[in-house]
């Protein structure tokens, strides 16, 4: 891909003022946020033996808790921590600093400091897979950065050099992706949030020599410019939110794949440990031989390759997933007497396991090797199980291009070229049902593409007349939370049912889309076999090319006036991912005969609104000047989201807020010692956490009342100790730090996901303020109720109407020139399995928008520009994670007490565990009766 510089000589008329245009934009956040100096975080993983180093990174490997700290903690008499209790360590720290405007600076950190910042740090863990092994859970720690001067370098001039943040970097069993939001505590510099990937590479191993190596192969430090220039982008494939480390294949003759555990903060090319044996034969016929990983996809724990018709796994060593070492060792192949042509990824795991899929050709042609993998073992089943599709649908020849499994109703799609003699071949989606053993023929897809005259889509009916291009099917994908399927080729439709499809008639003929990636939150990405780069809304019919386009020529030539590093005349793109709900390409830059790999951004919103003005401009003649205007098409000026409910109850999250135990020394710093009394604190709360989880529940219900219970009444002691530099250890702990968070506050935007329970709802407004069609000044008029109406209207739709259902409320603010909706999502009580909390949950989701918005209205915010109008609700229908029945022991005890007259007392004292006597009647207490209306 070669996005083209500037060269501002030569550019045209119509260019300079797209320029122009951009500028203006351009201007605005500048003139927002001109006093703002751009600040970003910088973490990395620290042992504690390079706690205080500068310039040291450690690889996440270590997965066990590290050897008891009672050195740490014995000395800690005048403290409310337990002597008779095994506090551990975490195995790593993280280490935070900031720069700004890319440069890092010592004397900026030191002033963030002494103005009061403290990066404050929410680490979430994923909840595995294996939901029969491990327990779901939505589980979140907060803890708020130490204070640590490093020691390696003399400073006579001021008290501190070198400092750095750090806080402990948490494990939980069942959990090998970890998302860490470092934030700030509002003094010091504005620093916005930043989101880290955090996670467990299993596929480390160190060596005698204590340096880690690859299992999967060897490390190659050389990135020789012919593995990535001019090489065709490829897809990334993997489980989505569940993938430690990611891996990515196409290196042109190399048994080579870029390997990483950071989403491509970092990567590393590494040849992989495989024989790579020739096993052509009369039923595999292969023309040629080559090296070359040419599919590649990556589960929780395990790695999927296929060279040629030959198809590897290789599981990684989980600790915290398998409890045991279920790693492969070496790479294992599987299918060995198969001849397969490719491999489809199955991007959601259900059931408690991961699915893969391989294509045969050759003597298996017609058929599906299904793999399920399950805390590391792999296993594979032919589909159909008695008869090929071919001889299912009752044809001779016929070919599987393409396969997707929708897993919440165990059907399988495929996409089948059939071949007839007589005519020419033709392309059918067949569905198999897994449960069933049945084959129904869905879909047969026209034979050339329809003539849409001048529409952006066009149902299929059967009567709509056909160009001369002809159909090339060439894949499928699903989305499962809205239930839309699309089939693409030299074309792209779509369907909500699997049987009724829409042209989608924007995307050019003469172009071939080579993958498609989605971000299952509303939006679609298009990559061609040129490289090109499209957009799609979904719930829109339009698309927009982004690259090549001439919003991307202003948006590079922007960069490079502002001297960005991420941007260069030659270079290639590698891949195109999405990653938290934005779009991102691996690229590879050359500069001055160096190349390099880089994880850049790709500003869709930047370049929707460079495309905005570019025929929509008018040069008026005001006076003795020309001046510009252009129409905005966004039917409103400001669009916030109101009331929204406390999150918890809907996100099932579980917070735990930890602050670092308070020095006595007078600068504030922190030493190893006291670093180690936090990762012993932290690692405590977590496991008081998980010994929480019981059917009954605790008397005070907060997994943390055991720690401090005989304690608490001492408090006032530890204080008096502290306050008078009389401490053991110069460390004070506050009790009140380690706590459970119940209050979370909504943060004016809507959760990333929402669990429906049987029967509930969820209810928030959106404020709409409307404004007239030009960004010139000009004073506002205020609307009648009639025209409100009709300037702003919003649309809902839901992806399983049967099972969700929206109420909208509509209220016309005239005096503001706004309308108000209320909008309310509610279970219908009609679609839920009899399953365990968390387990089995429906995925479907609701699309809220303004009409007429999609791709006209946006946001200036300090994060850069925000899509407006368009709101993708992922909702999980049923028995939500962390739900249970639990017997309250205080208040049936207090309960029975009463009813019996009497209480017994234990032989053996537990006070988790309360006795009755057999022959009392032992219940727990009615429900409270409401009180009575006013």
């Amino acid at each position: 891909m070669y996005p083209a510089g500037p060269a501002w000589p030569r550019l045209r008329i119509l260019r300079a003022l797209w320029a122009l245009l951009a500028v203006l934009f351009a201007s605005w956040r500048l003139w927002a946020f001109q006093d703002i100096q751009e600040c970003t975080w910088q973490v990395v993983l620290n042992k504690f033996e390079t706690v205080g180093k500068s310039g040291v990174s450690d690889r996440f490997f270590h997965q066990q808790p590290v050897a008891t700290l009672d050195s740490v903690f014995s000395p800690l008499v005048d403290a409310p921590t337990d002597q008779g209790e095994k506090y551990l360590s975490f195995p790593y720290y993280l280490k935070i600093n900031y720069s700004c405007n890319g440069e890092s600076s010592e004397a900026q950190v030191r002033k963030g400091h002494l103005t009061g910042l403290k990066p404050v740090v929410l680490v979430t863990f994923q909840s595995p897979v294996n939901f029969h092994h491990w327990k779901i859970e939505q589980l979140q720690i907060q803890m708020e950065a130490a204070p640590f001067r490093s020691e390696e370098q003399q400073c006579t001039a001021e008290q501190v050099c070198v400092m750095n943040w750090y806080t402990p970097m948490p494990i939980k069993n069942g959990s090998v992706l970890m998302r860490v939001d470092v934030s700030s505590n509002g003094l010091g510099p504005f620093i916005p949030t930043k989101r880290f990937q955090v996670n467990i590479n299993g596929f480390l191993q160190r060596q005698q020599d204590n340096t880690l190596h690859f299992t999967v192969g060897n490390e190659i430090f050389n990135l020789i410019p012919r593995y990535f220039m001019n090489v065709p982008s490829r897809p990334l494939w993997y489980t989505v939110d569940q993938a430690p480390v990611l891996i990515l294949g196409g290196i042109p003759e190399e048994k080579s794949v870029l390997l990483t555990d950071t989403s491509f903060k970092d990567s590393f090319l590494v040849e992989l440990n495989i024989d790579s044996c020739w096993v052509g034969s009369f039923y595999c016929p292969q023309a040629i031989f080559t090296a070359t990983i040419y599919d590649a996809i990556a589960t929780e724990s395990t790695l999927f390759i296929r060279q040629n018709q030959l198809v590897y796994y290789f599981t990684g060593t989980y600790l915290t997933l398998h409890e045991s070492n279920h790693g492969s060792g070496s790479w294992v192949r599987v299918l060995a007497n198969e001849c397969i042509k490719s491999l489809c990824p199955v991007h959601f795991h259900s059931n408690g396991s991961e699915y893969v899929m391989a294509l045969t050709s050759g003597k298996r042609e017609g058929y599906v090797h299904f793999g399920t993998i399950t805390d590391g073992h792999v296993s594979f089943q032919v589909l159909p199980k008695h008869r090929s599709v071919c001889e299912g649908i009752q044809v001779f020849n016929c070919s599987i291009i393409w396969a997707v499994f929708i897993a919440g109703d165990y059907i399988l799609l495929m996409l089948v070229e059939l071949q007839d003699p007589t005519t020419r071949n033709y392309f059918q989606v067949v569905s198999y049902d897994l449960v069933s053993d049945n084959l129904v023929i869905l879909y047969t897809i026209p034979e050339f593409i329809p003539d849409a005259r001048g529409l952006e889509f066009l149902m299929i009916l059967g009567t709509e007349s056909y160009t001369n291009f002809t159909m090339v099917p060439k894949g499928m994908f699903y989305n499962p939370y809205n239930n839309l399927l699309f089939i693409w080729g030299n074309f792209l439709l779509q369907s909500y049912n699997n049987e009724n499809f829409i042209y989608l008639a924007d995307f050019p003929k003469d172009q071939s889309i080579k993958y498609l990636v989605n971000s299952f939150h509303g939006e679609t990405a298009i990559v061609t076999e040129t490289e090109e780069i499209w957009y799609l809304l979904e719930g829109s019919y339009r698309m927009y090319r982004l690259f090549p386009s001439k919003a991307w020529e202003v948006h590079v030539s922007l960069q490079v006036m502002q001297q960005s590093s991420f941007y260069t005349h030659i270079e290639t793109m590698v891949t195109l991912f999405y990653e938290d709900h934005q779009l991102y390409q691996l690229v590879y830059l050359m500069n001055d005969g160096q190349g390099r790999l880089v994880k850049r951004l790709v500003p869709v919103e930047q370049l929707l609104m460079y495309q905005q003005p570019g025929s929509h401009y008018l040069l008026e003649q005001r006076g003795n000047h020309l001046t510009l205007s252009f129409t905005d098409f966004c039917p409103f000026t400001v669009m916030r989201l109101r009331d929204l409910p406390n999150p918890q109850i809907y996100t099932r999250q579980e917070r735990y807020r930890a602050r670092p135990p308070r020095v006595l020394e007078p600068s504030g710093f922190h030493d190893q010692n006291s670093l180690a009394v936090y990762q012993g604190l932290v690692y405590y709360l977590l496991f008081l956490h998980s010994k929480y989880h019981k059917p009954y529940a605790d008397p005070v219900h907060d997994s943390t009342w055991r720690w401090w219970k005989n304690k608490k009444v001492d408090q006032d002691y530890y204080f008096y100790l502290a306050s008078n530099l009389q401490s053991a250890s110069n460390v004070y702990i506050d009790m009140a730090s380690y706590e459970k968070i119940y209050d979370l506050k909504a943060e004016h935007e809507l959760p990333e996901r929402i669990y429906l329970d049987k029967g509930t709802s969820y209810g928030f407004s959106i404020f709409v303020t409307v404004r007239g069609h030009s960004l010139e000044f000009q004073p506002e008029r205020v609307l009648t109720t009639l025209e409100l109406r009709s300037k702003v209207d919003l649309g809902v739709v839901l992806a399983d109407a049967d099972c969700i259902e929206v109420v909208v409320d509509q209220k016309v603010l005239i005096n503001r020139n706004s309308v108000l909706f209320w909008v309310t999502l509610r279970d219908k009580r009609s679609c839920f399995d009899q399953g365990l909390s968390g387990h089995h949950l429906m995925k479907t989701s609701v699309l809220v928008k303004v009409v007429g918005a999609v791709g006209h209205c946006f946001q200036n915010t300090h994060r850069g520009l925000h899509m407006q109008g368009n709101l993708m609700i992922p909702l999980l229908i049923g028995c939500p994670p962390g739900k249970r029945l639990a017997f309250d022991i205080t208040y049936t005890v207090e309960y029975n007490r009463l009813q019996n007259k009497h209480y017994f007392d234990c032989v053996h004292v537990d006070p988790e565990m309360p006795c009755f006597l057999f022959r009392d009647t032992v219940g727990p207490p009615p429900p409270c009766p409401c009180p009575a209306p006013h």
